[in-house]
């Protein structure tokens, strides 16, 4: 199985502001729909809160400590093996956020959909530190920014080396 992180963040690696996305960008949230539809998306109660519904076409896993949590149309789990052991027999699996699942999905996982975005934004959640060397770029797509996209940005995928 490949296990994967998508996540977005600016040149200080902030990810969050407010339980929110610091930018708009249009064509990244598309970015994202397309990678990820029709595989399991893992991710953080305060993210699958902030997104306020479960996303579509996508089994949703929402990874809480809260033993009586409860989301409408998502399963919960309690740790990132029950997570995983519930897809085991996929292809991918997506790690969507947010900081404390990326922190310990890092660890395992061998592919990073990144979308860089050339700014310096205030944020108060950030990626995790990781080493970059562990990491071979095998894909990259630079974008300006225009009506649509506040920011130049760029998709970037990374494989384990």
């Amino acid at each position: 199985m490949i296990i994967s992180i998508i996540v977005a963040m600016d040149k200080k690696g902030v990810i969050g502001l407010d339980g929110d996305l610091p930018w708009h960008l249009s064509s990244d949230l598309k970015h994202f729909r397309a990678i990820t539809m029709g595989k399991p998306l893992i991710m953080g109660r305060k993210t699958h809160e902030s997104i306020g519904r479960p996303l579509p076409g996508r089994k949703n896993i929402v990874l809480t400590r809260s033993k009586d949590f409860l989301a409408e149309g998502c399963v919960v789990v309690n740790s990132q093996q029950q997570a995983l052991a519930l897809v085991a027999d996929v292809e991918e699996v997506m790690f969507m956020g947010g900081a404390g699942i990326y922190a310990e999905a890092l660890s395992h996982a061998n592919r990073l959909y990144l979308t860089e975005v050339h700014a310096d934004v205030s944020g108060d959640v950030y990626f995790p530190e990781y080493d970059k060397s562990d990491w071979l770029e095998v894909d990259r797509e630079k974008h300006s920014a225009d009506e649509k996209n506040d920011f130049d940005y760029s998709f970037v995928m990374m494989e384990r080396s």
